[in-house]
């Protein structure tokens, strides 16, 4: 692949917290390699901004490698960018061309409030996950599991829901800022799994209403969720964790 340099226009939003108004600012980034990560080429326009006394943009990042999620940038309106099933932080500058204008902003989702520039609290995920994403009765140990016969359909399906990295770009992308892919991703990949079962009616009863109670939107099925999620998770789980709901509403 042929390797290019470029001048870039960045507009950029700045926040300098949660309760000051934000604004976009333009900047321009000159001599980008085409081969450079899309957040190595923030590390470069922040090295130039402290060099000329301002301070950096704030962005969330940790393993850089598609891993945890943390890249959370809306980049020329898309989460994560322009490329398919791709993180910020995978994304490379060759995606662009010379002498374009990059629009970067956090997500935009109440229950996402803005900290400071492109990072938001994404907090209200775990709180979902603290209400009853995990398994806290004894099931045995690993070895008992691997003995566990399972279905290989249920266990594809519960390995593809356990993909979701909670980065929240579904519920960027969504008009609604709905968390069902993330919440039904969660609930379904325990759900689907023997180990799962002794918890499964108070699971999805206590993560919905979590969920709600955090301020996240209702779903339409719009499918904008699964388009942009970077792991492409399947809006089949909202059917899932709906059938789940409805069924632990019958057995109370």
């Amino acid at each position: 692949m042929e390797h290019y340099n470029m001048n870039l226009n960045l507009k950029v939003w700045r926040q300098k917290n949660k309760n000051t108004k934000g604004t976009f600012k333009m900047y321009r980034v000159e001599n980008i390699s085409s081969e450079m990560s899309f957040l190595e080429m923030f590390d470069v326009l922040n090295e130039q901004l402290i060099k000329d006394g301002e301070n950096p943009v704030a962005f969330d990042h940790d393993c850089r490698e598609g891993i945890c999620g943390s890249c959370s940038m809306y980049i020329n309106g898309k989460p994560h960018g322009p490329w398919q099933a791709n993180t910020t932080c995978q994304l490379h500058m060759r995606a662009f061309k010379d002498g374009d204008t990059i629009v970067v902003e956090p997500w935009r989702a109440d229950a996402f409030p803005v900290i400071k520039d492109l990072m938001v609290d994404r907090s209200a995920f775990d709180r979902i996950i603290q209400a009853g994403g995990y398994i806290s009765v004894n099931t045995g140990n690993a070895v008992d599991g691997n003995t566990l016969p399972i279905e290989k359909q249920k266990a594809d399906d519960a390995f593809a829901a356990a993909m979701c990295i909670g980065c929240g770009a579904c519920v960027a992308a969504c008009k609604n800022s709905s968390a069902m892919l993330f919440l039904s991703a969660k609930v379904s990949h325990l759900a689907l799994l023997p180990q799962g079962a002794p918890e499964r009616t108070t699971r999805v009863q206590n993560m919905v209403a979590q969920m709600d109670k955090e301020g996240f939107g209702s779903c339409t099925n719009t499918g904008a969720c699964e388009a942009t999620c970077p792991k492409e998770i399947s809006i089949t789980n909202i059917a899932r964790l709906n059938s789940e709901y409805i069924a632990a509403s019958f057995a109370d």
